[in-house]
């Protein structure tokens, strides 16, 4: 596994880079590794593959990295995605490492909901999380604001 800053520096590049350079965002990913959407229940089987559709994605992306978690070989990253300048939706990313690069990674994409109010009386008054406020549009190079939490 990297060293943390070297892993922060990796994420960063490769997010920055995501939709506009994809040999550069690629560069994470091990030659054979797998990349899974469990909500469609698509597979991709080498990097080659994967990386040849994002370079004909049909939609211009923007990520706003909220937080990065990594234990061991196991690196959590929620990021909040933006297809065409859409509304900004919560995206989770696991990415498994062998040794310095990707092997394995499971992208989740959702909306996110406002909280019932049946569970207030149940409700810490302290946030999970800032509380949610819409995105600005990003730049064409996207954003990094992520924060290591190991």
């Amino acid at each position: 596994m990297l060293e943390e800053a070297d892993l922060m520096q990796a994420l960063r590049r490769h997010w920055e880079y995501s939709g506009k350079d994809e040999d550069v965002a690629h560069e994470i990913y091990h030659d054979d590794a797998v990349l899974e959407f469990p909500q469609s229940g698509e597979r991709f089987e080498g990097v080659e593959n994967f990386r040849e559709w994002r370079r004909r994605y049909p939609a211009e992306l923007k990520f706003h990295t909220r937080r990065v978690t990594h234990r061991a070989d196991l690196v959590v990253v929620e990021n909040m995605i933006s297809y065409d300048g859409a509304p900004w939706m919560f995206s989770v990313n696991l990415l498994e490492f062998r040794g310095d690069r990707v092997a394995h990674e499971r992208i989740y994409i959702m909306d996110g909901w406002d909280a019932a109010e049946w569970r207030a009386p149940w409700r810490s008054d302290v946030p999970a999380d800032e509380p949610r406020r819409r995105l600005p549009p990003l730049h064409s190079g996207g954003h990094w604001k992520g924060r290591p939490h190991s």
